[in-house]
């Protein structure tokens, strides 16, 4: 990676990305892209340009001008979202996708987005679920995510485009807000716990989901990024993961630091359901054999930098 076009800079992942790529790579050499911009420091601090991954010419247009080496492509409808609006949701994370591969592939360059545990569904094996197995997901967001995965694979085989990407799971950040996620109820447990001493639970006591903490999820996209391509077996679906917890472990953890912290529970149906059909835990094992795959933070020490980091914020 040298020269890198990100698109959805502004969101979840994006946001961070952005900074520490600049970091690495010099602020010139990364270009943000979102369908608006805000005035924070992930649209401020480099290149910017307005883009909607709808539209294939001005997408390829700043690609070019930029003369980009790689595409890490993240603008997508999260889960629950998705749900309340399937028929969006498809046109964008589709659409937006074979846009990405399209451009990719007349520029040749490198090419990254992420997939989810979202792809699997209630057929899938709970518990350490496999690197490869059976995946019928029951929602609008898993369908486009398995076929993602296709179609990123299909642009490899055929196209030569070096794609690549990440099964993640629910991902923790005190810097990005929660995006629309199934699994944001991690996040917005800890803004809860430090702003008022309590938290309303929308997932079930007991529902175990993989969750990994944000520093850990930007590391694994350039280590894959920066891996040798002939290692690469599975290329655009490697599960990832850090820890799996069930909301009170999490805030079982948090009562450490703030021991008033209580935490009830009103839970959401439809965001209950696309937590009940996803695993408990996945193996992560390919990513570690093929391109070192690690993580950095379990639930405690998560736990105890998020409240500090969250601190200093809010």
């Amino acid at each position: 990676m040298k020269r890198i076009l990100i698109t959805g800079a502004l969101g979840q992942i994006g946001s961070e990305l952005t900074l520490k790529l600049r970091g690495i790579y010099g602020h010139a050499n990364v270009i943000a892209t979102d369908i608006r911009k805000n005035d924070s420091e992930a649209a401020e601090s480099g290149p910017f340009e307005l883009v909607d991954v709808t539209d294939l010419k001005t997408m390829g247009e700043v690609a070019r001008k930029y003369k980009v080496d790689t595409i890490l492509h993240l603008a997508a409808l999260l889960s629950a979202t998705a749900e309340a609006k399937p028929i969006f949701a498809w046109n964008l994370n589709m659409s937006g996708l074979m846009n990405a591969l399209e451009t990719a592939k007349e520029l040749k360059t490198q090419f990254f987005t992420p997939s989810s545990i979202g792809a699997f569904g209630p057929s899938t094996p709970k518990d350490h679920t496999p690197q490869e197995t059976i995946m019928r997901p029951a929602t609008m967001y898993g369908i486009t995510k398995v076929a993602g995965e296709l179609l990123a694979d299909y642009y490899f085989t055929k196209f030569n485009v070096d794609t690549r990407g990440l099964r993640f799971p629910g991902l923790i950040s005190y810097v990005a807000p929660p995006g629309g996620g199934t699994t944001d109820y991690a996040v917005e447990i800890f803004y809860e716990a430090i702003k008022s001493g309590h938290y309303t639970a929308y997932i079930d006591k007991g529902t175990y989901m993989d969750m990994m903490y944000m520093p850990d999820a930007l590391n694994a996209i350039i280590d894959l990024m920066e891996a040798d391509p002939a290692k690469l077996i599975y290329r655009n679906a490697y599960n990832i993961t850090a820890m799996s917890f069930a909301p009170e472990e999490i805030a079982a953890e948090i009562k450490k630091h703030i021991p008033d912290f209580k935490m009830k529970y009103a839970v959401d149906p439809v965001r209950q359901k696309i937590a009940a059909s996803w695993p408990n835990s996945i193996d992560p094992s390919a990513a570690k054999a093929e391109w070192g795959f690690k993580n950095a933070f379990d639930l405690e020490s998560m736990t105890k930098d998020m409240i500090e980091k969250l601190k200093k914020r809010l």
